[in-house]
């Protein structure tokens, strides 16, 4: 193999951004390309690919040897010659140029490039994508509410500044449309914190990506947001760099300009997808259902970026959204997310055949932040109590309708009729809103006390009695009914 060195360096103490140039390749293994005899290269390192058409393609190195260097190929390698393609290895690591100014507003691909018709951003600092996660030394304990308006996340599994909560959906869900409206409708209760969204979408159809555009253009909240589209018919192997791109500029947002960012991540089951993929065409031994054996140290390398940092301003909130094949939650992506990350919320098919929107089932689902973010000062002082009674009749709910089931609505008891009652009206009005319903978290919680006064006071038992004076009566209008005759009409 012929090689040829522009700078001084080709060898093991080649100096930091020094470009080594081979001219050939050994073999073309799917997305990953294999160069022999490669000296003073590194892990992780950038590549630059030279192909006849004048267009480079971008890589980084995924293994490297005494004999061999592995690079991955973010665009693919298809049309690549093996015998004439030149190998640049760049001497640093994948890098983006990142900006506040530069940054939001903007629409790019999975590697930083602009879609938009805008520049290239120039005039920021260069940051490795890779990045680290929060030393647990560093960081602050995450207490700040962050409301959304959906009744289901604020009033019964809050997202806390600094959180990682992930979505558990399955295929055909609503995950898209609920991830747009988060990021509609997130906001700090204390207005005049900076607050930005950076959005990543993996494996996305063209027309899903168009549409997530649109939605932000046009609810006026794009100039807040920077856009990462990874398409579903660009390479599947640009997957693995797009979460880290979007995690870089929030990390400069955050850490850098004091913003609270907020970072929603889909489809992680995608990137997934294309780490099995790479694994796969390496030769490694498979693991679970076919994925790496560091899937999960894979994962926890994104999903540990999020968090808040003592002495600093800003924070990085996470909701990774993944649709679990099959509908199974044990299945190793999602399996290994709850490891890692602080709850989940679950999006169910039965409910969504009930035509609830958003279809979040809050019995499996949980933020384990919640009870730090919530209560006097931050939310409402009954919003811990009101939560507890919502999943305690609920979870009552569910098994009254299973007995129902069994033995027919006309053979069980009052109670339970009114526990049918609730269910119907808990599913339809506080987990169902309309795709622009923003609700206030003093709204979701008069809505919760509302549906809990529709049973017996005996059975209210998380309440304190003084709560049920101060919110439930004013709510059921002292009847106990919980709604107006105009409402329950």
């Amino acid at each position: 193999m012929k090689t040829t060195d522009p700078k001084p360096g080709n060898s093991s103490n080649r100096s930091q951004g020094s470009v080594l140039e081979y001219i050939g390749l050994e073999r073309i293994n799917g997305p990953l390309l294999v160069v022999q005899g490669v000296k003073g290269a590194g892990f992780d390192e950038q590549v630059e690919i030279v192909v006849p058409d004048g267009h480079p393609r971008h890589g980084r190195v995924l293994s490297i040897s005494d004999e061999f260097a592995v690079i991955e190929v973010f665009e693919g390698t298809s049309g690549l010659n093996q015998t004439s393609t030149r190998i640049r290895f760049l001497g640093r690591p994948f890098e983006i140029v990142v900006s506040r100014e530069e940054v939001l507003g903007r629409v790019f691909d999975g590697l930083g490039q602009p879609l938009d018709g805008g520049p290239i951003p120039s005039k920021g600092e260069r940051r490795d994508v890779n990045g680290f996660p929060i030393n647990p030394v560093a960081r602050a304990y995450p207490e700040e509410f962050i409301q959304t308006g959906i009744s289901a996340i604020d009033g019964m599994n809050t997202l806390v500044r600094g959180q990682k909560l992930p979505i558990f959906s399955g295929s055909g869900l609503a995950h898209n449309e609920l991830a747009a409206q988060i990021v509609r409708q997130a906001r700090l209760l204390a207005d005049d914190e900076g607050f930005a969204v950076i959005f990543a979408a993996m494996g996305v159809r063209h027309d899903e990506a168009e549409g997530f555009r649109q939605s932000f253009e046009e609810s006026g909240v794009l100039k807040n947001v920077a856009m990462f589209l990874n398409l579903a018919d660009d390479p599947a192997v640009e997957r693995l760099i797009t979460p880290r791109v979007a995690l870089t500029a929030a990390e400069h947002l955050a850490f850098d300009e004091g913003m609270h960012v907020l970072v929603i991540l889909t489809d992680m089951t995608n990137y997934c997808e294309a780490l099995r993929e790479v694994a796969t065409s390496k030769g490694e031994v498979p693991s679970r259902k076919g994925y790496p054996g560091y899937l999960y140290s894979d994962l926890a390398s994104i999903y540990e970026r999020a968090g808040r940092l003592q002495g600093r301003a800003g924070s990085v909130t996470q909701i990774p959204i993944l649709t679990m094949p099959d509908d199974d939650i044990t299945h190793p992506i999602p399996d290994l997310t709850g490891y890692i990350t602080e709850g989940q919320i679950v999006l169910d098919r039965s409910l969504a055949g009930k035509s609830v929107y958003p279809p979040i089932n809050v019995l499996p689902s949980l933020s384990r932040l919640m009870s730090d973010g919530i209560g006097a000062g931050r939310t409402r002082e009954d919003h811990q109590n009101i939560t507890n009674q919502l999943y305690a009749a609920y979870s009552r709910a569910r098994e009254a309708q299973r007995l129902a089931s069994i033995v027919g609505e006309e053979d069980i008891s009052a109670t339970d009729k009114l526990y049918l009652r609730f269910a119907k009206e808990f599913e339809q009005r506080f987990l169902g809103q309309s795709r622009e319903e923003n609700r206030s978290i003093s709204e979701t919680l008069d809505l919760a006390w509302k549906l809990v006064m529709l049973l017996p006071e005996q059975e209210l038992s998380r309440l304190r009695p003084v709560d049920i004076d101060k919110y439930g009566r004013k709510e059921s209008g002292g009847d106990g009914q919980g709604f107006s005759e105009k409402e329950r009409d």
